[in-house]
């Protein structure tokens, strides 16, 4: 049910961006920029989706969870796959988010590739 949720907005995102470019409207070049946001807000909830599974796959992560409580883990993933959500409009070009739309697989390739793109440089900042 999620997947079909993401599926859907995504797709709507996509066919309103390409609405918005076709017409004629002085306004047009707002209405392409409220698409591209509204499609990275929902590429940013899939990101961070996908980076909290990803997150709990991680042998490390198995290993340093065993000492937080529930409480605790969810914040460390909060933050983590919050600075990797947030990064994300910087490693997504207007294409593949709309190739994101169409294909599910490659939404999953792409949420992928920008969370290892990503993961280093908040693990980073949050220690330091």
């Amino acid at each position: 049910m999620k997947k079909l949720l993401i599926s859907t907005a995504l797709l709507a995102t996509f066919a309103l961006s390409g609405c918005a470019s076709t017409g004629t409207d002085t306004n047009t070049g707002t209405a392409v920029g409220t698409a591209n946001n509204i499609g990275m807000n929902v590429l940013k909830t899939v990101i961070d989706n996908q980076c909290r599974y990803e997150i709990e796959k991680q042998p490390a992560w198995r290993i340093v969870s065993i000492a937080m409580n529930e409480n605790q883990q969810e914040a460390a993933k909060s933050k983590v796959c919050g600075c990797v959500s947030e990064q994300a409009p910087q490693q997504v070009t207007l294409v593949e988010l709309g190739n994101a739309a169409i294909d599910s697989k490659y939404r999953v390739q792409l949420a992928t590739k920008v969370i290892a793109n990503t993961l280093q440089s908040c693990y980073s900042t949050m220690l330091k």
